[in-house]
């Protein structure tokens, strides 16, 4: 049940919906790259790499927290200098999962387990008593330091929150021209990347008018550049907040996963959790932001505060 400001709350968890309760056949590019990935793992292991855990912020309300990670293969001395979290460009790319390792979660004096996927992802959801504002929850994977990871709890009383894109939203990215895209995500040192001009300072003032509202950066690009944007934003002086990013690899039915659906999907996930928040929804005209956004306004009116477009 949603509790006081339509916040999930208490013993009651957002409801898992029904099309992510089943586990399909894989794709067969899933099941190449799992032998792949497999064959390779074998031969590190041997070789004394070990699980890390890269933590990425989540969410949640005071009752629970969705919290988010990834498990990856790395050399013993990944875990005293966090290279994991400093690669950049395309080495980015070159991850090797820790596919289905057992991750525990504590938070308020509460503890779970859950399993890592085929890629070495962690999204699930934790009953645990939060307190509004920024929190954190510890995880840990066998043989690994613990880490922490932090989480935004929404107030009760939190009626209005944005939700950005970021490429050529708060990045320029220029993917409307893939070539310069590609060598601006692939090539260029992340301290060269450009702001979108004005952009950190609309949101600060939209954050000083509206106290507590969150703010989440949706986008279509990989969980392997979280660590690369959230020291850009924070760089720039964007307001911190969860990546609700995605994994660029094959899927249980197709070779790459849908950008668009994981926006849908996302926007809808975000109306369940947080029925009485309005978002102000921010895009661009790159890509389906128009669309996209124009579609869940018309599904959901009473969780759309304004759309606002960012024209190339």
């Amino acid at each position: 049940m949603a509790g006081p400001g339509g916040l999930w709350q208490g013993d009651s968890v957002p409801p898992t919906p029904p099309d992510q309760l089943a586990v399909p056949q894989l794709h067969r590019a899933a099941r190449i790259e799992d032998a792949l990935h497999g064959l390779v793992e074998r031969r590190l292991r041997r070789t004394g790499w070990q699980a890390n855990i890269i933590a990425y912020a989540g969410y949640g309300a005071p009752g629970w927290a969705r919290v988010l990670c990834r498990v990856l293969l790395g050399r013993p001395d990944t875990r005293q200098r966090g290279r994991l979290e400093k690669v950049r460009g395309w080495r980015s790319f070159t991850t090797l999962p820790a596919k289905y390792a057992k991750v525990t979660i504590e938070a308020g004096g509460v503890s779970q387990e859950a399993t890592a996927d085929r890629s070495g992802f962690v999204d699930t959801v934790i009953k645990a008593d939060f307190t509004p504002g920024w929190g954190c929850v510890r995880l840990t994977v066998a043989d690994a330091e613990p880490v922490e990871a932090l989480v935004r709890i929404l107030d009760p009383e939190v009626r209005f929150g944005i939700l950005s894109d970021i490429d050529d939203t708060v990045m320029v990215t220029a993917l409307p021209r893939p070539l310069l895209a590609a060598w601006n995500t692939f090539v260029l040192d992340e301290h060269a990347r450009a702001a979108v001009p004005g952009m950190a300072v609309l949101y600060e003032r939209l954050v000083t008018a509206h106290p507590g509202a969150p703010v989440f950066y949706l986008s279509t690009g990989a969980w392997n550049v979280a660590p690369t944007l959230t020291r850009f934003l924070s760089r720039h002086l964007y307001p911190a907040g969860p990546l609700l990013l995605t994994d660029w690899g094959p899927t249980a039915d197709r070779w790459f996963r849908s950008g668009r659906e994981h926006k849908r999907a996302t926007l809808a996930r975000l109306a369940r959790e947080f029925p009485d928040v309005r978002w102000l929804l921010i895009g661009d005209d790159g890509q389906h932001d128009q669309e996209i956004y124009r579609e869940f306004a018309a599904a959901h009116p009473d969780n759309v505060a304004g759309v606002a477009i960012r024209r190339l």
